[in-house]
């Protein structure tokens, strides 16, 4: 299952399908305009440009390379739900555009989305590179495969191994400490956090299981940021842990489960969702793609994958 030949890979700047974020620092990024912040009751607004990359069949989403937004987020590429279809009627993949961007604790969507010319703008927020990795050349797993044995450390510093885990349910996820769009991360994060507490205090619960989130951003989520990270969740390392390892083990692993992350040659990252579910004989029980699920359903697949 899992070939642990090294190869070196030319990992070429890529646009990830399906649910992506890409972070930046922000010394990396010169805006052509600063973005401002509009006042709006209980939300968060800004008004935004940058550059249309896919425009997905559904039309209820577009994926956007978009400046920085002052007070918020550097540049990024990402999708952003629409909530009226009409928004995107008449646009194509290259143009630019300016739209406003919503944000609460726990969504965030854009509208008044217009065309608008930009050449100066797609030459700024559009540019090329790629960076060199080692990974390893491994295989996609499947339902009822066994998971393979990765070793990680968790926020204590204390060594993780997956096949130490073995007898408990485990739910993986796979996160960055600094993504910051509340759809993305910080919600793989809140739902673990529900999972957590759902599983805590139900009596008839299993009490064989492990939540498990993973850094693909491990240069900067030292053990030391993620014990913080987990402070302020308030999360048992017994029952809840967040892992760092060598990007190469990261890599491997999130490419058997389909997550698919790259580092543009600034720094940022891109990357889809991935949420996976193992059971106590140590196979994938199920791969969740994307953030759609809710964790009362996270919950009873772990409750399922603990009697096993």
């Amino acid at each position: 299952m899992l070939n642990h030949g090294l190869t070196l890979c030319l990992v070429a700047l890529m646009l990830v399908a399906g649910i992506s974020c890409d972070w930046k620092p922000q010394a990396e990024i010169t805006p052509v305009v600063t973005s401002a912040p509009i006042a709006i009751t209980n939300m968060q607004a800004f008004q935004v440009r940058g550059v249309i990359v896919e425009l997905p069949a559904s039309g209820k989403t577009v994926r956007i390379r978009h400046e920085e937004i002052t007070d918020y987020m550097p540049a990024m590429t990402m999708p952003f739900d629409v909530r009226d279809a009409n928004e995107l009627a008449g646009l194509f993949v290259g143009d630019a555009v300016t739209f406003q961007m919503k944000v609460t604790e726990t969504d965030g969507w854009i509208e008044q989305v217009k065309k608008i010319t930009g050449q100066e703008l797609q030459t700024n927020i559009l540019p090329a590179g790629a960076t060199m990795r080692i990974v390893r050349e491994v295989e996609p797993l499947a339902v009822g495969d066994v998971l393979p044995d990765y070793r990680f450390t968790n926020q204590l510093g204390r060594a993780v191994s997956l096949a130490e885990l073995r007898g408990n349910a485990v739910a993986i996820t796979f996160i960055f400490t600094r993504c910051p769009f509340p759809t993305f991360c910080p919600l793989m994060t809140s739902n673990f956090k529900s999972v957590y507490e759902l599983l805590l205090t139900n009596p008839n619960a299993a009490t064989n299981w492990q939540l498990l989130e993973i850094t693909i951003d491990p240069e900067f989520d030292t053990p030391a940021r993620l014990k913080e990270h987990a402070t302020r969740l308030k999360a048992d390392s017994a029952r809840w842990s967040f892992l760092t390892g060598t990007l190469v083990d990261v890599t491997a692993l999130s490419e058997q489960v389909g997550l698919q992350f790259t580092r543009e040659s600034g720094g940022g990252i891109s990357h889809n969702l991935r949420t996976v579910v193992i059971d106590a004989a140590g196979r994938v029980q199920k791969i969740i793609p994307d953030n759609k699920w809710t964790p009362q359903e996270l919950a009873e697949e772990l409750v399922k994958a603990a009697a096993k």
